[in-house]
């Protein structure tokens, strides 16, 4: 089976990671558009239009299933792609794990960007989620797009900030972005050593394979990965290359622990 992952930019590789390591056979396509990113700065339409190119450019390949490993796009875009695709293709997208940590019943903080701690979406998930618990919204500036370049002094600042500003009764920090996790163990190791990470990565890509009515097979062959860049054939960029996990894709290796993949998160 193919799934393909839709995403303006590397904040794709955590999912096509733990896709990677439940269900290695799994041929991925990996849809990125450096043309047009960050998709955050853009407007719903333009938004919209790329996410739906790349659905169209997917169905074209073949995909068994489609995932959007971005919040901003799975708020803005994911209902229209799926009415174009779905029964036949099933659609899947991305939500902060407000839900879990919630669960832990103890007070958090959800990391995002901007835009995203300041939307509606956000204030939405947490009444909806996590309604009388104590939830400190905390915008993350820069920290996002300075992962998306492997800038390391911009993360460096980045992560300073937003560590700084998370108040010390939050047990737990929900990484509101996709590309979050690709620095999970840097957040853990600039917060105390007692507060949890709490990632969506894995629920997503566990969610696209029930509904292909798959089942974990971590020892399976490898299948392939190809990527698109804006609609272009093309290979996984430097940036993402700068990543453990972004290498280990390149290379159709299996995931290991350096990887990355679940490092410090819940």
């Amino acid at each position: 089976m193919r799934v393909a992952l839709i995403d303006s930019g590397t904040g794709l590789l955590p999912t096509a990671g733990w896709l990677r390591r439940l269900r290695p056979d799994l041929d991925l396509l990996l849809c990125m558009d450096p043309d047009h990113m960050p998709w955050g700065d853009r407007s719903e339409a333009v938004i919209t239009a790329r996410v739906l190119a790349a659905g169209e450019l997917a169905v074209a390949r073949g995909v068994d299933g489609m995932v959007v490993p971005c919040n901003t796009a799975t708020v803005t875009a994911l209902d229209t792609l799926r009415a174009r695709h779905e029964p036949a293709v099933p659609v899947v997208g991305t939500v902060p794990a407000i839900k879990p940590a919630a669960a832990a019943g103890a007070p958090f903080a959800v990391w995002a960007t901007a835009a995203t701690t300041a939307s509606a979406y956000q204030a939405r998930l947490i009444e909806e989620f996590a309604a009388g618990h104590t939830v400190v919204r905390i915008a993350c500036p820069g920290l996002a797009e300075a992962i998306d370049r492997a800038d390391e002094p911009a993360i460096e600042v980045a992560l300073a900030d937003a560590a700084r500003r998370t108040p010390a009764h939050c047990a737990g920090v929900v990484l509101g972005c996709t590309h979050y996790p690709l620095v999970a163990e840097r957040i853990a190791a600039a917060l105390p050593a007692e507060v949890l990470l709490y990632d969506s990565a894995e629920a997503v890509a566990r969610q696209t394979l029930r509904r292909l009515g798959l089942s974990e097979h971590a020892g399976a062959t490898p299948g392939g990965i190809e990527v698109l860049l804006s609609g272009r054939p093309g290979a996984l960029p430097p940036n993402a290359l700068a990543y453990p996990l972004g290498r280990a894709l390149a290379g159709g290796r299996p995931l290991e622990a350096s990887t990355g993949i679940g490092a410090g998160s819940v």
